[in-house]
């Protein structure tokens, strides 16, 4: 059985529905999604709708929290700026979905246990790089595989303990590689793989620009970092 693994939309609807037609495409029985639905991005209302009609499980984001908040402390003034455009923007099924996510996600897939958290098992914002990972992180959820998001870096890792995956970021990559990113396990095999996808990334610019976001959201989407 195949899971494909979502995380970091940020409001790109572009990326997010180029993603979800290559996810068809393999046949995915389940779609994940690891938090941060909204953000950065011109859509945050459409990815909503999207990502509630589509995922079978979904955790809450560091983001997600602080549009629900309108609270932008702590964010760099361009991801602050769009919090708090976001949170003026989002209707009432949008909050509604983002008030009812919890901050992890446990349960089976094709014979395999999985949890899934945004940033980290014990922390939303913070973030986990592939340095980072070792026995002791995957041993500590008591899964077959853990599941992060938040750092927009893709990362799969295989350990005695388990296996770690971070799909990477949809809406905004920073590995240097501006292509959408998702992951795909397949069960039968333990085998994990990063997808990427290129998508419309002239209209998801065009339409951060449109709604009077931050120039510099816009930009760095064609670098991808």
């Amino acid at each position: 059985m195949r899971l494909a693994i979502l995380s970091d939309v940020h409001s790109n609807k572009h990326a997010l529905e180029a993603v979800l037609r290559e996810i068809d495409s393999l046949g995915a029985e389940m779609i994940v999604c690891a938090g941060d639905i909204v953000g950065y991005c011109a859509f945050p209302n459409e990815c909503c709708e999207i990502i509630r009609t589509r995922a079978s499980r979904i955790v809450k984001g560091n983001h997600d929290c602080a549009v629900l908040e309108k609270d932008p402390s702590g964010a760099n003034p361009y991801a602050a700026r769009a919090i708090l455009w976001t949170a003026e923007m989002i209707g009432s099924d949008s909050r509604q979905l983002l008030e009812n996510l919890n901050i992890e996600s446990k349960f089976p897939f094709g014979g395999r246990s999985l949890a899934m958290f945004h940033g980290s098992p014990t922390s939303i914002d913070e973030y986990v790089f592939e340095y980072d990972v070792d026995e002791d992180l995957v041993k500590s959820v008591d899964a077959d595989a853990l599941i992060l998001g938040h750092t927009h870096v893709p990362c799969i890792k295989k350990l005695r303990s388990g296996l770690f995956i971070n799909p990477g970021a949809v809406g905004q990559p920073r590995d240097g590689d501006w292509m959408a990113s998702f992951a795909v396990l397949d069960t039968e095999t333990n085998d994990c793989t990063i997808r990427r996808v290129p998508y419309d990334v002239m209209a998801a610019a065009e339409a951060i620009r449109k709604a009077g976001l931050p120039e510099f959201l816009a930009e760095r989407l064609f670098r991808g970092y």
